[in-house]
């Protein structure tokens, strides 16, 4: 066995104790997540309950499943136009493979295509702690939009749509994470911070400023108990599939090297005029 630095002769438990796990265990004829064997979780969960199971470690409730299931649904997809799918296209045109067109697709979700929702619960979480040590839920609203302006920018995630004057998703999720907390799956505080915050946000204006599909999911992943860091990631795997479903779609249409508009619409130069190469350069010995 090699030594290491220490001039010592690396063993196997060195080796083995390089990656450390709580993840997955498997062994000749064995897999094991967080502690069950693949085998009697195939056919007895949903995909939802799979994800929450390898992410936070213990199995969910079916209630608790049906309502992630439900955020994983409301994300799929937005369409060509959706800067990621746009991009997964146009690099399916260049013949990188179904692979390397969604990789290029999840890429671009980053903190301004894709990290709203993982901003949003940020921001409902500073609400609720603000709320919880004992200031009222409008002035705590107020307080976190104040602070999140002054670490970020004007942009407050997760209300508006520049597309949609109500988010069709955020009003079918709204629906049922209502109905779970009406049945006591979830609190609903998580959901008063929301709404407090869509109130601040809607002062002065003629008419509210609703929740779109990045604030209500930020609200239900907080009121089912997902760290903030998660939220981006559940995203990207919710919009994966719609990534998929496009680079496929694409490649399977025979175009090649596909540009983000068709050519003949140009594009608009603002550089120096026509110009001539100095004498001195143009006649200059190579």
């Amino acid at each position: 066995m090699k030594k290491n630095k220490d001039k010592r002769e690396l063993t196997l438990e060195d080796v083995t104790s390089w990656w450390e796990t709580d993840i997955t265990d498997i062994a000749p004829g064995v897999i094991r997540i967080r502690g069950y064997a693949i085998e009697e979780l195939i056919g007895r969960i949903s995909f939802p309950a799979m994800i929450w199971l390898v992410l936070r470690g213990e199995l969910p409730t079916k209630a608790q499943a049906d309502l992630l299931a439900a955020v994983l649904v409301a994300g799929v997809d937005h369409g060509p136009q959706a800067p990621a799918v746009a991009i997964a296209r146009m690099a399916a045109t260049c013949g990188v493979g179904l692979n390397g067109a969604m990789a290029s697709g999840v890429n671009a979700l980053g903190d301004v295509h894709g990290g709203a929702g993982q901003q949003c619960m940020e921001l409902l979480q500073d609400v609720d702690a603000r709320h919880v040590a004992g200031t009222d839920e409008d002035v705590a609203a107020e307080e976190a939009i104040s602070a999140y302006h002054q670490s970020h920018d004007e942009f407050i995630p997760g209300y508006g749509h520049r597309f949609h004057p109500v988010d069709p998703r955020a009003k079918r999720l709204s629906v049922l994470l209502r109905e779970a907390a009406g049945a006591g799956v979830v609190s609903g505080r998580f959901l008063a911070a929301g709404e407090a915050v869509g109130k601040a946000l809607s002062k002065g204006r003629t008419k509210s400023l609703p929740m779109n599909i990045d604030g209500i999911t930020a609200v239900v992943l907080l009121e089912l108990g997902f760290p903030c860091e998660l939220g981006r990631g559940i995203f990207i795997l919710s919009r994966s599939v719609g990534i998929c479903a496009h680079s496929f779609e694409q490649s399977r249409q025979a175009e090649r090297i596909k540009g983000p508009t068709p050519p003949a619409c140009g594009f608009r130069y603002r550089g120096a005029a026509p110009r001539a190469l100095p004498a001195e350069v143009k006649n200059a010995p190579p």
